[in-house]
């Protein structure tokens, strides 16, 4: 499949998430994320038909939910979740709890070679944070996963 020219600063695969509240998910993403603003288009009703902000190196696209884009907390979940590579797990992950998310898994050293915690936004939305801390080859990937996945003993 050939690939489009894409616009300076976004990738092939870009975020476009639906929120209720998209304002203040803005907020929310700039004090857990330290994303950037870099415009919105105002809606009907204070709402935001578009906005655009950047997460590191990556542009995430959002919006207000609308009666045929709905928003996780409409649905009552996602089946979609982002991961978020930063310099420091610990520190970040708990930045964003201190800004209202909530622990769904804590930060620890994973088999796959990062230190790894998944929290969800108070918008319905899951964010996994990690730490690379170790290259693990295929093969020790899959003899730990199997290790850890075995009964522990006398259990």
């Amino acid at each position: 499949m050939a690939v489009a020219p894409i616009p300076p600063g976004y990738a092939t695969v870009t975020p476009y998430l639906i929120i209720r509240g998209a304002a203040k998910a803005i907020d929310f993403y700039q004090r857990a994320f330290g994303a950037v603003e870099l415009f919105r288009l105002d809606g009907p009703d204070g709402t935001i038909g578009h906005a655009e902000i950047k997460i590191g190196d990556s542009p995430v696209m959002l919006a207000d939910g609308m009666p045929d884009n709905r928003d996780p907390l409409t649905l009552g979940g996602t089946a979609v979740s982002f991961m978020v590579y930063v310099p420091d797990v610990d520190a970040a992950f708990a930045r964003a709890i201190a800004a209202g998310a909530t622990v769904q898994r804590p930060v620890i050293d994973q088999f796959y070679g990062d230190r790894t915690g998944t929290l969800v936004d108070p918008f319905g939305h899951v964010w996994s944070l990690g730490t690379h801390i170790e290259d693990v080859s295929s093969e020790e990937m899959n003899r730990r996963m199997k290790e850890m996945m075995k009964p522990a003993a006398g259990a």
